[in-house]
């Protein structure tokens, strides 16, 4: 029950600070849906595509070293942070070259810094 709290609180956090950001830098809202993986062009879609891969892999090596070392859920969380990181970076990247808001990457820039915070807090509140 407690880790559904903190994802309550960290969704509406980062809510929060996305919607003052917006105002802060006067960024337009873009629609997307919800579920959508909203790729910026096709050269996003295809790096997205490989990422997702390479994840779903690292993920899997990960989650086995875990199941065979208790003490290893440390790197499982480094590594979460981490592809989580990269995601998050790419996206950013595509946005500000290639998208018609640029200045949609600031937002995401700032969800990642709060995602990475509240992984990185996890980690340590489970210690």
């Amino acid at each position: 029950m407690k880790y559904i709290f903190i994802a309550i609180v960290v969704f509406v956090l980062i809510s929060i600070v996305k919607f003052l950001l917006r105002k802060i830098f006067k960024v337009k809202k873009v629609k997307r849906n919800f579920f959508s993986y909203n790729h910026i062009n096709e050269s996003h879609r295809k790096v997205d595509k490989w990422m997702r891969l390479i994840n779903a892999l690292t993920l899997m090596i990960l989650s086995i070293l875990v199941i065979n070392d208790k003490i290893m859920i440390y790197l499982y969380l480094i590594g979460i942070s981490m592809l989580l990181a990269l995601d998050y970076a790419v996206r950013a990247f595509f946005e500000w070259k290639y998208s018609e808001y640029p200045k949609q990457a600031f937002l995401t820039i700032a969800e990642m810094t709060l995602m990475l915070s509240a992984i990185l807090t996890f980690q340590f509140w489970i210690t």
